[in-house]
């Protein structure tokens, strides 16, 4: 499935856009208009990078906080090292499993995606900052020779952008 996002200031050109799409016979079905008074951007299903890194961290973490845990404990049971003399032998043993579970807490924020959560990512983020500052998403999904057609017409009404992707996921 192939997607094209064109980014247009108003939302005059926007239904200008539209309709000139319209004209040229493609399937509406597959066009949609992204912007106040029309879809937003969680109605059209544009993924908030925010939500699924968050999502995909929690996920991580309660897998290797408890096995970060289990192998400072027995990294610790093993080397015996005593590192904590004042909490016994035990105690130390204890500390490194919780010291392994930290390990395993900052892991998940590592590889599931709290660096892009922390920093930000991907185009979604972009296009909803766009969407939030009053301009207008016209998005066709289709075949590539659609999406080309598409791209041939949108140009004539001068978008602040226009971006094709390919969804590989539907293969």
């Amino acid at each position: 499935m192939n997607y094209l996002v064109a980014v247009l200031s108003d939302r005059i050109k926007a239904e200008e856009a539209y309709s000139a799409l319209e004209s040229q016979g493609l399937p509406m079905t597959k066009i949609a208009i992204l912007g106040k008074g029309y879809k937003s951007a969680d109605e059209y299903g544009l993924l908030d990078p925010n939500e699924q890194a968050s999502k995909q961290v929690k996920l991580l973490a309660i897998w290797l906080v408890p096995f970060g845990f289990a192998a400072g404990y027995v990294f610790n049971l093993i080397t015996k090292i005593d590192t904590f003399p004042w909490a016994g032998e035990f105690g130390s043993h204890v500390i490194g499993g919780l010291l392994g579970a930290a390990s395993g807490g900052l892991g998940s924020i590592f590889v599931g995606g709290g660096v892009g959560l922390i920093s930000g990512s991907g185009d979604a983020l972009p296009y909803r900052n766009r969407l939030n500052a009053g301009k207008y998403l016209l998005v066709v999904k289709g075949s590539e020779a659609l999406t080309r057609q598409a791209t041939t017409i949108l140009r004539q009404y001068d978008p602040e952008s226009i971006q094709g992707y390919v969804d590989t996921s539907d293969s």
